[in-house]
């Protein structure tokens, strides 16, 4: 039993199994069974590279929508008819508020 064993490992071992008749004949189909198993593993592998980088753009879009969001807030704020007046007087600048609303001239 145990010598059968040996010579069948050795017999995997050595390769003299890809000379039988079975083996050659069918090694077109091996070969494209081998092939394909390559194909399906650099898929899934080019597959997961393109799932993370989807992932870490969609991360980087939701910071960049957050930063339009707080800079929108400030200029929004900064355009405040107060906060032009209170920087108008920070800065020195003596510019007074129109006594007169605005009128149009018509042709």
């Amino acid at each position: 039993m145990v010598n059968m064993l040996v010579r069948f490992i050795r017999y995997i071992i050595t390769g003299e199994w890809m000379k039988e008749a079975f083996f050659i004949k069918q090694s077109k189909l091996v070969f494209l069974i081998v092939l394909g198993v390559l194909l399906l593993i650099s898929n899934d592998y080019a597959c997961q590279k393109k799932m993370k980088q989807i992932d870490f753009l969609q991360d980087s879009l939701k910071h960049e929508r957050a930063t339009a969001v707080v800079l929108a807030m400030k200029l929004t704020d900064a355009r405040r008819y107060s906060q032009i007046e209170t920087l108008l007087k920070e800065k020195g600048i003596e510019l007074a508020s129109p006594q007169q609303p605005a009128f149009e001239i018509h042709k």
